[in-house]
């Protein structure tokens, strides 16, 4: 007996180191879970096709409409988000109305509607210039030639030019525009900035042309690490109730004549908080103002330097869109592809799917 007592305890004991350890649980946020873009097609010839830089997504219609930089604001039309992508022509014919330097190469749109008007908000500048502005431009329809532009809605200043402009417009840069209505308070608001003092909200008026004198306007984002570069927001309040910051971080541009040093490329990061003005936290609860700001997106497989973002809300889904460097095609600015994803929220967090 006692030698089959010792023979059982050895059989249990070696099915017991043989029993195949519990599985790690898997981290939903690490960058190895980041899936590839969803495959987009149709026109491919210039900019506003599959190609394009800062894209705007709204849906109208039973279509699917694209507005980015270049072209003075270019638009193109799909019937669903894969394609096929059909260029349409431009919101604005000639200059814009903002008489500032880069008036006829406008940048990083924003489009929404409020009743049955669309906005086409964009921006007015030059690489490295912090004299800048946000103009705006109306629709019926979105079509090519239906759009009135009415100018400046806010601008910024370099205040060695310009020693009395106002605080804050004397220490942020007037691009990349993002408008939102805060479901709290009805109250419309846009969010733009790109270096400088990065990320600020604004109220807007009811004309939604221009800004409103109260309240203050809000620092929402800052990395305080230079070159500070942050640019792009994107004010998303989800029906879970939280508001999400999406940000644009690291060097944009220019990848096949100056390469940056790994990690410092484009990115997407992202905050939450209760209000749509913040303050926004990370995942580890530090303040977007701080230097904040998780890491949602980023250069993964053939992925390069996705940025440029914004969420359309499609039904029930959150798409997240952007454009991103297709590494296999080229480096070269042009041919930036849209991407997007779905999203799901993970405790709370966006998860690309």
């Amino acid at each position: 007996m006692r030698f089959l007592s010792a023979l059982s305890l050895a059989v249990l004991s070696t099915a017991a180191l043989a029993s195949p350890a519990p599985k790690a649980k898997s981290d939903p946020f690490s960058a190895d879970k980041w899936p590839l873009p969803a495959k987009v097609f149709g026109d491919t010839a210039g900019w506003a096709t599959t190609h394009v830089h800062d894209p705007s997504l709204i849906k109208h219609g039973g279509h699917y409409y694209s507005f980015s930089t270049h072209l003075q604001v270019g638009i193109a039309r799909s019937p669903t988000l894969h394609g096929p992508w059909t260029h349409l022509g431009s919101v604005i014919s000639g200059q814009s109305a903002i008489d500032l330097p880069g008036r006829d190469d406008l940048w990083a749109p924003d489009v929404v509607r409020v009743g049955d008007t669309f906005y086409c908000y964009y921006s007015v500048s030059t690489f490295g210039s912090q004299n800048s502005a946000i103009g705006v431009a109306t629709s019926k329809t979105l079509l090519p030639g239906s759009w009135t532009d009415h100018g400046a809605v806010l601008r910024s200043y370099d205040p060695t030019e310009y020693p009395a402009a106002p605080s804050p417009n004397n220490i942020t840069n007037a691009i990349d525009p993002a408008v939102y209505a805060d479901k709290r308070t009805g109250k419309p608001w846009i969010a733009y900035g790109s270096f400088w003092s990065n990320i600020w909200s604004f109220p807007l008026a009811k004309s939604l042309k221009t800004t409103a004198a109260a309240p203050a306007a809000v620092h929402v984002a800052y990395d305080p690490e230079s070159p500070n570069p942050v640019e792009g927001p994107y004010v998303h309040q989800a029906s879970n109730g939280w508001s999400y910051l999406f940000v644009s971080h690291g060097v944009c541009c220019g990848y096949n004549t100056s390469m940056p040093d790994a990690g410092k490329e484009y990115k997407i990061k992202v905050g939450r908080a209760r209000s749509p003005q913040g303050p926004f936290l990370d995942r580890d609860g530090v303040d977007m103002k701080e230097g904040g700001g998780s890491v949602v997106f980023g250069s993964h497989g053939y992925v390069y330097g996705p940025g440029g973002q914004g969420v359309l809300v499609d039904g029930k889904k959150d798409i997240l869109y952007y454009h991103y460097v297709d590494t296999r095609v080229s480096y070269v600015d042009e041919d930036k592809l849209l991407g997007w994803n779905e999203i799901k929220y993970v405790d709370g967090w966006p998860v690309l799917m």
